[in-house]
């Protein structure tokens, strides 16, 4: 591992806040990310660019930022890792002085107010773990495709129970989505160090498993303010979770892990039912889109991982309902259809 600059000014009147960006081959929009922390109007950071096996100019660019400022270092790794395991890596790196840990992925960026409105909330809260926000998101010139997300918080509320928020998550209520993506989020620190993976699995939402773990004892926090960016583009790991649609399992992955924790006996049991009829609805669904293989093995392979393994039976019930459904009411069926591809 090789490492370029220090940080070693700690600053007495802000809490420290360790930022975080895991990069593979992230040149394309590297400085665009190093740029929005450099241009925060909080001041006492420290900021990490984990290099995990780069084979462009990531390396270049994150050392020539850690030149220029002493708060930037970089850590240069030659064994290749998988996101959630460089996620992992990098999170191990924190100082042991900060206060709070910011992610930001290579290929999103911060709003200039971001951390300070983060930390501020947390400060103002002791009981809060995590804190979230809107967050900006889309790609190109294509108007349609930009939004805003995770705005199913109802404004004001700023400090919610972690516990209740867990539970209306597990029971697909309406803040469903409220948890976000890393960039989205701010995370006390002292909640990363007590467990030896913070990310507690494998999958590509094991972020949104790691706010079930802290938020059995923390509340959720949340600013009601876009303060990051989502950028949307072919190359990225949301893309390819969504084409799998891979936020099926992990969520079904999540009730089984944590439902025991958050939801009632009764509640619990009704809600893996429930969610393993939508699993096979959508996946009839996706039979009619005559999905690829690479689809059908990760779909599988998932259910019986998950302790559910494939049922042909319980698929032929739900096919046959479908192809009846397209067949009595086929412009019916085809916008649900289609609903149903945009959602997931």
């Amino acid at each position: 591992m090789q490492q370029f600059g220090q940080n070693d000014l700690i600053r007495d009147v802000e809490p420290l806040v360790s930022i975080l960006t895991p990069v593979y081959n992230g040149g394309l929009y590297l400085r665009e990310c190093i740029d929005s922390v450099l241009a925060q109007t909080y001041s006492n950071w420290e900021y990490t660019i984990i290099n995990n096996c780069s084979t462009d100019n990531t390396l270049d660019i994150a050392a020539q930022y850690a030149g220029i400022d002493q708060r930037i270092r970089v850590c240069s790794y030659e064994k290749f890792l998988d996101v959630i395991s460089s996620h992992n890596r990098a999170f191990r790196l924190i100082s042991p002085k900060s206060k709070y840990c910011k992610v930001v992925s290579a290929d999103d960026w911060l709003f200039p107010e971001c951390i300070a409105r983060m930390v501020n909330l947390a400060e103002m809260n002791p009981s809060v773990g995590l804190v979230g926000s809107y967050q900006l998101s889309g790609g190109g010139t294509d108007w349609k495709a930009w939004r805003v997300r995770w705005a199913s918080l109802p404004y004001p509320s700023t400090v919610i129970l972690g516990r209740e928020v867990c539970r209306v998550r597990l029971l697909g209520g309406p803040h469903v989505a409220v948890f976000g993506a890393p960039t989205s989020l701010l995370y006390r620190a002292d909640l990363i160090r007590r467990q030896e993976f913070f990310y507690p699995n494998s999958t590509t939402e094991a972020d949104a498993s790691a706010c079930y773990q802290c938020l059995r004892d923390t509340d959720f926090g949340f600013v009601h303010q876009v303060l990051s960016y989502e950028r949307v583009h072919p190359q990225a790991i949301s893309e390819t979770c969504r084409s799998l649609n891979t936020y099926k399992s992990s969520h079904l992955s999540d009730i089984i892990n944590y439902g025991p924790t958050y939801l009632s006996t009764k509640e619990f049991e009704a809600v893996i039912k429930e969610n393993l009829s939508e699993y096979y609805e959508f996946l009839a669904v996706s039979a009619l889109q005559f999905k690829d293989r690479a689809f059908w093995t990760y779909h599988k392979g998932r259910l019986k991982d998950l302790g559910h393994p494939f049922s042909y039976r319980r698929f032929a019930i739900a096919l046959t309902g479908k192809i009846l459904d397209l067949l009595l009411n086929p412009k019916q069926m085809a916008e649900k259809v289609i609903a149903r591809v945009f959602r997931g």
